[in-house]
């Protein structure tokens, strides 16, 4: 019996205990090996379930179209900062993420939809009755604050990583 079949069955086996290391960037521009691993800590497990992507669109432009009610003003910069500031970090201090975006909607009766420059923010948060309060109390201070009817979200379950 030739050995070379038995020789490779254990250099493969011995392989798939390695541990691979892998370079990274350091601030001067060399690198480093450092063994990958997923860390965590209590707020940012290394996986969680349990956890939902929540989107909250809100409009911020001038809205433009067709309406029977009242049209609101375009929301500045500022104010949309310090909206985040008051209401939104407080509740989310962890992390959120905010995209610009473009919506229209199309009131009840209304024959053309209004157009509007858009935020979206995301937020990554447990699925707990706490933070679904939290995520509505942002919903209702942006209406009080703005006059606008709504503010959409959309919720779906995910899986995390830090």
């Amino acid at each position: 019996m030739k050995p070379y079949p038995l020789l490779l069955a254990a250099f493969l086996a011995i392989s798939g205990c390695a541990t691979t290391t892998t370079p990274t960037a350091t601030p001067l521009g060399t690198t480093a090996s450092t063994t990958a691993s997923l860390q965590g800590d209590a707020a940012r497990p290394d996986a969680a379930a349990n956890w939902v992507r929540s989107e909250l669109y809100f409009g911020v432009g001038e809205e433009s179209g067709a309406s029977e009610r009242k049209q609101t003003d375009a929301i500045t910069e500022t104010q949309w900062r310090a909206f985040l500031d008051k209401q939104v970090t407080p509740r989310f201090p962890d992390g959120l993420t905010v995209f610009d975006a473009y919506g229209q909607w199309l009131f009840r009766g209304a024959k053309e939809p209004n157009r509007l420059r858009t935020k979206v923010l995301v937020v990554l948060h447990e699925n707990t009755p706490q933070r679904r309060a939290d995520i509505e109390a942002i919903r209702l201070a942006w209406k009080q604050a703005t006059g606008h009817q709504s503010v959409l979200w959309a919720q779906q379950a995910v899986e995390v990583s830090f």
